[in-house]
């Protein structure tokens, strides 16, 4: 199988399962989002389509990503993971980014 990802991406999301104990035993250990850059952009994990993004923060791709992700059932665990993230890094702008996709209607289908 062809792995057409970069090293960055793949250490990324390596690094997003340590505590996963090296595989994805329960849902609710895995993370969507994997920040980069302070916050600006993001790979985003995609349980639907198995593939990994990178997105900026700001894009419309990122809002429809994470739109596909809510509109599968995911909208939860998306707002928990943003939250989480303000919390550890409060200067990286990640409480605009969920405005951003509250103001967008992405978790309302949800």
């Amino acid at each position: 199988m062809a792995n057409n990802t970069s090293k960055t991406a793949r250490a990324s999301v390596r690094a997003g399962q340590a505590g996963a104990s090296g595989a994805l035993s329960v849902l609710g250990e895995f993370k969507y989002l994997i920040p980069l850059n302070g916050g600006k952009h993001v790979y985003v994990r995609n349980l639907t389509n198995g593939k990994t993004n990178r997105l900026a923060t700001s894009s419309d791709a990122f809002i429809e990503e994470i739109r596909v992700l809510a509109g599968a059932g995911h909208a939860a665990k998306l707002r928990v993971e943003l939250q989480a993230l303000n919390a550890a890094h409060p200067g990286h702008g990640w409480d605009a980014t969920e405005q951003r996709l509250v103001d967008a209607g992405v978790f309302e289908a949800a």
